[in-house]
């Protein structure tokens, strides 16, 4: 099955010299960020953009030599909680990009990240922020 879901970027995580030898899969539109990995089985994971905290970039020597980067998210997404972004193409591109994105939601649906520094399970006779 064909995606037909236009993003405003995607690359594949690359491995020797760069090249996208890999089935892992990056993604985001305006509002989700899309991960899918697998040959024979396939995971497919998303995280709203406005649950992502923090960014942060990373790139070894290697890494400069070939071209590619990583990105780390701390995100509040209960099941992927933080994740990498591995051996992408300019990925100092892509952070900036990926943070405005993020900001831009969190100011559409007005969430600030003081509502992500505790859990909702530990809330205390129903206070809400």
């Amino acid at each position: 099955m064909k995606d037909t879901k236009e993003y405003l970027w995607k690359d594949k995580k690359r491995t020797l010299f760069g090249l996208p030898l890999s089935f892992t899969t990056y993604a985001f539109d305006k509002e989700r960020f899309y991960i899918k990995k697998g040959l024979l089985t396939v995971r497919k994971d998303e995280v709203r953009l406005y649950r992502i905290m923090d960014l942060s970039f990373r790139q070894t020597l290697g890494q400069r030599i070939f071209g590619v980067g990583s990105i780390f998210c701390e995100s509040a997404d209960k099941t992927l909680k933080n994740f990498e972004i591995k051996n992408i193409k300019k990925p100092e591109d892509v952070m900036e990009q990926l943070s405005k994105l993020v900001e831009d939601e969190r100011d559409r649906k007005r969430v600030s990240s003081r509502e992500y520094l505790h859990d909702d399970d530990d809330e205390q006779d129903g206070d809400e922020l």
